[in-house]
């Protein structure tokens, strides 16, 4: 028997989820919590083998409940799932040391053989997600320029990301100008856009 936590904030979908993995003979829902910070403290409590975690939980999100369990509890294993997958997303769990990555969009058969597998140890990915990952162009962007690009994404304007950084505001334009020239990017908006759908923020 695979005994699971499932951490889900809306309680309606982690109804469903619980539902699903329980019709599976040899699944057994030993918690399900519906914040990142109750991860942890349940697992530890629990001591389920595998972990499915939505990526977008209220307070601690799924990829630093991930990490954390990894830390605190590594005989658990981590499935994430998403409801708009992406390769960077992809890149980033296994840079965190889940063993799984799914859409939420997953039939049930699908969610209950992906547990399965991660339970054993063995990675499980979507195949056209894990390809497109695969091909994902490499980071193209300076580390300075990935902190320009964060507080451009948090919303700071060029003077507010030019005092934070202290730097000028023309350099801070001079970056900005050159990750849109880098990112094949539009404006700063779309450039933040590439580079989060890329696994680079």
């Amino acid at each position: 028997m695979i005994g699971i936590l499932v951490a889900e904030h809306f309680p309606l979908v982690r109804r469903g989820l619980v539902a699903s993995l329980e019709s599976e003979a040899d699944l057994k829902v030993v918690a399900d919590v519906g914040s990142g910070e109750e991860v942890i403290p349940s697992a530890l409590e629990h001591g389920p083998d595998t972990a499915v975690i939505n990526l977008d939980l209220p307070d601690v999100d799924g990829f630093t409940a991930a990490l954390r369990l990894h830390e605190n509890a590594p005989g658990c294993r981590v499935l994430l799932l998403s409801r708009d997958p992406n390769p960077g997303q992809v890149r980033r769990a296994f840079a965190v040391h889940a063993l799984g990555f799914m859409s939420l969009d997953v039939g049930p058969e699908q969610l209950a053989e992906g547990v399965r597998q991660v339970a054993a140890g063995r990675r499980t990915v979507d195949s056209e997600l894990a390809v497109a990952a695969l091909e994902a162009a490499e980071n193209p962007l300076t580390r300075r320029e990935l902190d320009v690009l964060r507080l451009a994404a948090r919303g700071a304007r060029s003077n507010e990301i030019a005092d934070q950084l202290f730097l000028s505001v023309g350099t801070v334009r001079n970056h900005l100008s050159r990750i849109m020239c880098k990112t094949h990017a539009r404006n700063r908006l779309d450039a933040v856009r590439i580079a989060s759908d890329s696994g680079w923020l």
